[in-house]
């Protein structure tokens, strides 16, 4: 029986991913946007199980985002591997709106792939995507998009190369321009391989929507000229509507031990025809070198397969990731993540109050700059999530509670407050398109003294809430049906890039960081 990889392999918001091999190991590296800590990169040995291993972005002297805007941050990562060193290149974009996109591109290094990563070395802000090339003569070059903002020139103006010293930590020599892609336009997310005499470069077209793609060119010198594979896009979902994987683009390839090629590709899976509310995600296609020298998909098509054939390697599952964090460790598991600002002790504490998450209220659930919210990848399209929440509120600039989070303008908030009449209250606040909404016409009284728990149910495009209090055996619905499509890419006018997020926060606008105690918290994926 021939063994297979079920499409994503990556499941929630792991966009852009960058594929190496190192020796039998392989890693993805993908982009975190504006969640802190900063790319994430899993590992594998046979391309079908993966686990998570690093996010090498921990500190603000590598990533300082507050005050990014949504979607900004962390955009297409490259990780490569040379001479014993881990080289990551990123993009931390500070504003992308309009006209200008203001991003900058930088190098860490590490000896070992779970770090400690070096602080990063500048490297240019002319575009985004950049994507770091060892040649084997010893020199590295650097590709990125390129950004033109003039009026009347297409904004995405080609591919551009230049060399990076290593022993100077800068880029060095003449920028060149050396492809300007093909009539699909929008080309970005650059990649350099090298094989059989030619350059190959792989890049991203089409936007990262339903019209995405990913295109292959060749030469036979690293600075061109290319010509384009004659029966581009490599991959594409484009007037494929039936098809499981959407959007299918952005990709970076890969070659194992014995050598085969696989390629792994951006895809989003959507719910009702358009919404994708897990954010664009990862997938792998076994890719085969036609005897001319361009890469086809192995059942020789360019759409994305949700079954692939695995390679030729033994299998290598890793062990199931926990529902249950009851918070007694001593650091913040690996699937959470904040907003834009570390996981610092003076707002996010395990130790205050051992076996609890303490978090102290900051700013709002619209703030770009201090969020006192933790938060995990919605991962299934069909899951549970609950926690246990101590928290006594006196004022009604005090909340905490459960949180369904995309961005500052789209959310879903079940919290403890407090009411001038009814003392500790529960409410749910829900931010749609930037507009603020009650959804109980009249808060829930609580008991003052005891715990609360939360729970929220997703199925597809619908979430429902419960609660309880201690001692209470029943959970108890709050509020209406709510649709979660709008927690997604697609349902925002312009552009954007993450997925849904759930997880617990709190806020004091009162400013005196009130803290909130969460016990627990319950992540589970259910039957579909």
């Amino acid at each position: 029986m021939v063994n297979r990889i079920q499409n994503p392999i990556l499941p929630g918001f792991h966009p852009d991913p960058s594929i190496v091999r190192v020796g039998d190991d392989y890693y993805i590296a993908t982009s975190t946007f504006e969640w802190f800590p900063g790319v994430r990169i899993h590992h594998s040995r046979d391309l079908k199980h993966w686990r998570f291993v690093s996010s090498p972005l921990t500190r603000t002297s590598q990533l300082d985002m507050k005050g990014n805007m949504n979607s900004g941050g962390i955009w297409a990562p490259c990780l490569s591997y040379h001479d014993g060193t881990f080289y990551l290149i990123y993009t931390d974009v500070k504003q992308w709106h309009g006209a200008f996109k203001d991003a900058h591109n930088y190098l860490v290094t590490a000896q070992n792939i779970e770090g400690p990563w070096s602080d990063p070395i500048y490297l240019n802000s002319s575009g985004f995507d950049p994507s770091l090339f060892h040649d084997d003569d010893g020199r590295k070059w650097l590709v990125n998009m390129i950004w033109d903002y003039r009026k009347g020139n297409h904004p995405f103006a080609g591919i551009i190369l230049q060399e990076y010293s290593e022993t100077e930590q800068k880029l060095v020599g003449p920028v060149k321009n050396i492809y300007k892609g093909t009539d699909i336009q929008l080309t970005e997310g650059p990649h350099l391989y090298k094989k059989d005499g030619y350059y190959y470069l792989l890049v991203a077209e089409g936007g990262t929507e339903y019209e995405h793609a990913a295109t292959l060119a060749r030469s036979q010198s690293i600075d061109g000229p290319y010509e384009t594979d004659p029966n581009y896009p490599l991959v594409t979902s484009t007037g494929q509507p039936e098809l499981a994987l959407q959007k299918a683009g952005h990709g970076s390839l890969v070659e194992t031990q014995n050598g085969e090629w696989y390629l792994a590709h951006l895809c989003g899976r959507p719910l009702k025809g358009k919404y994708c509310t897990l954010g664009r995600e990862t997938a792998i296609q076994k890719v085969n070198w036609t005897e001319d020298g361009w890469l086809r998909i192995e059942d020789g098509g360019n759409h994305p397969l949700r079954e692939v054939t695995a390679p030729d390697l033994p299998e290598h599952p890793f062990e199931k990731e926990p529902e249950l964090d009851d918070f007694d460790a001593p650091q913040l598991h690996h699937q959470w993540n904040t907003l834009r600002i570390p996981a610092d002790p003076s707002w996010c504490s395990l130790e205050e109050r051992p076996g609890h998450l303490r978090l102290r209220g900051m700013e709002s659930l619209t703030s770009v700059h201090s969020q006192s919210l933790v938060a995990r990848r919605q991962q299934s399209f069909h899951c549970e999530v609950e926690t246990k929440l101590e928290y006594q509120p006196e004022s009604f600039q005090h909340m905490a509670g459960l949180v369904i989070y995309y961005d500052t303008e789209d959310h879903v908030y079940l919290h403890v407050t407090w009411h001038e009449e009814k003392g500790k209250c529960l409410q749910i606040i829900q931010t749609k398109g930037g507009n603020y909404d009650e959804l109980l016409a009249s808060p829930i009284p609580l008991a003052e003294e005891k715990a609360v728990y939360l729970k929220g149910r997703i199925h597809r495009e619908t979430m429902h809430l419960y609660f309880k209090q201690e001692g209470e055996a029943e959970w108890q619905p709050v509020g209406p049906t709510i649709d979660v499509t709008y927690m997604s890419d697609d349902s925002a006018k312009q552009v954007r890039f993450t997925g849904t997020f759930v997880g617990m926060a709190t806020q004091d606008l009162s400013g005196t960081k009130k803290p909130a105690d969460f016990d627990y918290f319950r992540y589970k994926e259910l039957d579909q």
